[in-house]
């Protein structure tokens, strides 16, 4: 039983496998918990491993490449039409070998760990941004609920803070 191509539909606890020889024919179907996985597929051997990208993906991938398998990532949205009938990880391990073996697909690249951190430190940037706007909006309102009139700013002029704390130390 030699697999040519192994598709892989990662989630949390459980991963389905579906093993195709160069034919397409199916040679092996599983489905493997997370703690035993990385050991079926090296016992498995296949020529070349498939997963859909995601963030688990691309550790995977890097996993899978220190043994000297070849990976290759799918984006979801390329993977999505040829799931045949209801959508379960079984048949999306399927549509992935069938995926793979489109002589046009395009495939993402791997990524390493320093990319992945750059990519979400760019991530939260937004995210905090939306969120220091909010905490300024929540504060601008509860300041006006307890009559105290209040501009925000993000960032305050030296006269306004020296006029701040003149009026702090007053009190």
């Amino acid at each position: 039983m030699e697999i040519d191509v192994l598709g892989i539909d990662l989630a949390k606890q459980i991963f389905h496998l579906h093993g195709a020889d160069r034919r397409g024919r199916v040679v092996h179907r599983s489905k493997v918990s997370r703690s035993s996985f990385f050991e079926s597929v090296r016992t498995l051997n296949p020529k070349v491993v498939v997963m859909e990208a995601c963030s688990t993906a691309h550790h995977w991938a890097r996993c899978f490449q220190s043994i000297g398998i070849e990976v290759r990532l799918i984006s979801p949205q390329y993977v999505a039409p040829f799931v045949k009938t209801n959508k379960n990880d079984r048949n999306d391990a399927e549509a992935i070998v069938e995926a793979a073996s489109r002589p046009t697909m395009r495939f993402v690249t791997i990524k390493s760990v320093e990319q992945q951190d750059i990519l979400a430190a760019h991530r939260m940037r937004p995210i905090l941004l939306r969120h220091r706007t909010a905490l300024i909006t929540r504060y601008v309102a509860c300041s006006a609920s307890a009559g105290w009139p209040f501009r925000a700013h993000r960032k305050p002029s030296s006269a306004r803070c020296r006029n701040c704390c003149a009026r702090a130390q007053m009190n």
